[in-house]
């Protein structure tokens, strides 16, 4: 596989660990707290195979970018959290600086 999809693997996995660090309310939920260990463990074993043939400084970058778009649009969509003109502008610039990073790496 490529650097690119292990990269994608491994934030899916960090939005569904950090989903379920939500979900377990303080590891005072069991499931959510194992799936939370195990999601972000996955998640750094892709990302470490991803930084085989990317860049770290490019890797973590996208990684923790996406991440953070995601889980702000998982937030709003099914935690009740607020959407704003100032969250909605700075979520563009995670997406400008993602988009950046990709297109020259």
């Amino acid at each position: 596989m490529s650097g690119w999809t292990y990269l994608a693997m491994g934030i899916v996995m960090e939005v569904a660990g950090t989903f379920c660090m939500k979900l377990s309310h303080g590891f005072t939920q069991i499931v959510p707290s194992v799936l939370f260990v195990l999601f972000f463990a996955i998640a750094l074993a892709f990302i470490n195979l991803s930084m085989k043939t990317i860049d770290m400084s490019i890797a973590y970058a996208i990684w923790s970018g996406v991440g953070i778009a995601i889980l702000a649009v998982l937030g709003i969509a099914f935690l009740g959290e607020p959407v704003t003109i100032a969250r909605l502008f700075f979520l563009g610039l995670i997406g400008v600086g993602v988009v950046g990073l990709h297109a020259y790496s």
